[in-house]
Formats: structure tokens, sequence, C-alpha cells
């Protein structure tokens, strides 16, 4: 019996296009990822890491250490490297900025070169090719022309979404809208986000909130499956607390998009005694805007990944109050460490929470109702860890296996 074979698409890999893979090869279907860097730390690459100097060698695999992904067996990993090498180089050494590039543009070249390499190359004795936004429409315009079923995966809301909400944050806070670049985006980057939910013959979103953003752009529902990404339950972990501060932590990119602002806000108004408000993530505010919080915050820039559950396990809460995204992994992370959420709408909190149940759902923008939910947690110790144990149980309910059956049984029904 011929089964049908499957291409999947991703320029860097992250945990949903890993998890993707591992969905589509279980399942039979899938013949090749294409990708740009996928390190193996037990590939040949990393014998000859052995032979460099100290300090080079542990940059190099710290590096290439978030480009981990090992291909499921029997599936086939064609990388094609240089470009993304070239943009790393020119990212760390600061030369993108004296040849006029900017940090963004280097990543779309990466992007748009590699889906124009698939167009070409990548095509041949398929049934369907599964790719990402912003990675997919040349791909997809070829594909159309040999009958080839074209499956699309959109991790965060559609752009339109994104914009309105994004261009509201900068009027409203007009200091901040040099962090809220994504409003400013090409005219010929829409038009290929237009073109790919045009193309794609299926679109798989994580959230009601990403679906939302799509019915307002006119995609027909049954064009749409909500599937929710999968808590790390095998790796995250809950850990007894080391200390009786409380603590409330933010993990992701530390910017406006993630509605920081409206937290920090919150918490020094609040001003509790004997609490602490941590931050984890790459500052993505305008230089020197988050100085001003230095007394009243602790932030950490970033730490390896593999670092964070004890960062979660640190918590009594994690907060999340972003304007805009997808399904924040962080989230499920958290849960899965036994952590309670505030989270909003916007962060995929109401596909994964149950408001008051493993922690609350809040509106954006809303500093009076984060505080309510703030000092709800830190009067109430004992309902909050109640709430990181239901949390944990509801991780446990939702893992990336029950995610890898409903995509492969959701693509099994579009192929056939």
């Amino acid at each position: 019996m011929s089964y049908p074979r499957i291409s999947l698409i991703h320029p860097t890999g992250n945990p949903f296009a890993r998890n993707g893979a591992i969905a589509l090869s279980e399942a039979g279907l899938l013949k090749e990822i294409v990708t740009s860097i996928a390190f193996n730390p037990e590939g040949a690459l990393s014998s000859y890491l052995t032979l460099l100097p100290h300090t080079l060698r542990e940059s190099i695999t710290q590096e290439l250490g978030r480009r981990t992904w090992v291909p499921p067996p029997g599936v086939l990993m064609q990388m094609h490297p240089w470009r993304e090498i070239m943009r790393i180089l020119f990212v760390k050494t600061g030369l993108y900025r004296r040849f006029g590039f900017t940090y963004q543009g280097l990543a779309d070249w990466v992007y748009l070169s590699l889906d124009r390499h698939v167009a070409k190359h990548h095509l041949q004795n398929i049934d369907a090719v599964y790719a990402y936004e912003d990675g997919a429409a040349t791909a997809f315009q070829q594909a159309k022309q040999q009958g080839i079923l074209c499956l699309y995966d959109l991790p965060i809301a559609f752009y339109r979404t994104s914009h309105t909400l994004l261009s509201q944050e900068a009027e409203q806070f007009p200091q901040l809208a040099s962090a809220l670049q994504v409003t400013q985006e090409p005219d010929w980057k829409l038009k290929r986000k237009e073109q790919e939910i045009q193309l794609a013959d299926h679109i798989f979103i994580p959230s009601s909130f990403v679906k939302n953003s799509l019915l307002e752009a006119g995609v027909k529902q049954e064009k749409i499956s909500v599937i929710p990404f999968g808590a790390p339950i095998d790796y995250f972990c809950p850990y007894p607390k080391q200390d009786q501060r409380f603590r409330a932590l933010f993990v992701g990119r530390v910017g406006p998009r993630k509605g920081v602002h409206y937290l920090l806000q919150a918490w020094q108004e609040l001003s509790f005694p004997e609490a602490e408000l941590l931050l984890v993530g790459i500052n993505d505010f305008p230089e020197g805007w988050l100085d001003r919080y230095t007394d009243q915050v602790r932030y950490i820039s970033s730490v390896p990944h593999t670092l964070l559950n004890q960062y979660y396990s640190s918590a009594n809460v994690l907060v999340l109050p972003s304007l805009v995204e997808g399904l924040a992994l962080v989230q499920l992370e958290a849960m899965a460490c036994g952590i309670p959420l505030i989270t909003t709408p916007n962060a995929g909190g109401s596909d994964i929470i149950t408001d008051g149940v493993e922690g609350f759902v809040i509106p954006i923008r809303n500093v009076d109702v984060l505080k309510e939910k703030l000092e709800w947690c830190y009067s109430h110790p004992l309902d909050l860890a109640a709430m990181g144990d239901a949390a944990r149980r509801k991780a446990e309910q939702m893992t990336w296996n029950l995610y890898h059956q409903r995509l492969a049984n959701r693509i099994r029904d579009l192929l056939s």
C-alpha cells in the first residue's frame, strides 16, 4: 500500500514545527523535512566541535543547541544552511547595520530564499506540502500547478488583527512605537501573507483568537482547524519552591506586544511587601525604557531553555498579559511545572485553562483587573497552590502526543 507523502518546511525549527514533523512521521505520512540548520547533538558535527578551542566550542555549541532538530526515524532532513549561517554572522558581529540591513530584513531573506528553493527543488513525488507563515507563498503557487495539497500552519494571529491592535498601542503609547515595528511591515510582505491564506487548502492554528483573526479576514470556517499546542510534561515538572517570597513571573520577549508595560504599571501600583516581579527574556522595549523599573522588578535578559524549569518552580504565578499571540508556549510550560496563569484570550489562554480553575483569563489592557487578580494571588496562597495543582493536571491532559494525534487525524481526513 502506498501512503501519501508530505514535505514539511520550516526555516528555523521550533517546538511546534518539530512536533508537527513527529505527528506526520508517526502517521507514516512524512517524506522529508526542509529547513536551514538542524543540529543533531549525536551527529558527526558534534565530534568535530571537540577539536575547537574551548571558548569557541562553547559559543558554537550554544548557538547550535538552539537549532537542535533530530529527524524522526526514516525521514530525510534536507538542510540549506548557508544563508542562515550568514545571517547569524551578520547579527553576531553587528555588520548588518554597517551594510544597511535590518535584523528583520535578514530573517525575511532566509525565509524567502528557502521558500523559493523549495518551490524549485522539493515538490517532486509528494502529495502535500506543510509550510508555515511567511515561508510558503512561492512553494504554494508552484504546488497548486502540480495538484499538490497546500497545508498551512499559522501560529499567531493573522497580520490584519495584529496590526490593528499594535497600531492602537503605538498611538496610545508613542514612546513605545519604536518597539512595535511589526506595524511597519513592507507591502510586499503583507501581500505574501494574503497569498498564503488564499492559496492554502487548509489552515492549522493553535487558538480561538487566531481563528477569529482569520474569520475577520474572510477565511471560511471549514478551511480552519484549531489544534492547541501540547504541554511538555516529559521535561517540565513541578519542584518545591525554595523560598517563601511571593513571586510573579513573566517569561518571553519583554515588550509592549506582550503587554509587559501594563504588568509593570500594575505591579508598581500594588507595591506588595516581600514580593517580587521577575521578568525573563530579551528586552524589546526602546533602549533605556525598562531602566526606570529596575528598583521594583528583577530582570534577567535570557536563560537557556533547559534552565527555565527552575524559574517556573520559583514562581507562584505566571503572568502573560499579551495583546497579540497565537498560543504562547510558556503558558503550557508553566502549567507543566504546576504554576497557575494570569493570561488573556489573545495569548490563547481561553483555549487551555478555565477561568478561576487553573488561573485567570483577563481582558487585554485592563490594569485594574490585572491588579485585582495579582492581589487575589498574593492574598490566597493556599488557593493559588491548588490552582497550580489543577494546572499540572490540565497539562497532563494536553500533551504533545494528543497534538500529534489530532493533527495527523485531520490531515488524513484532508488527504482522503
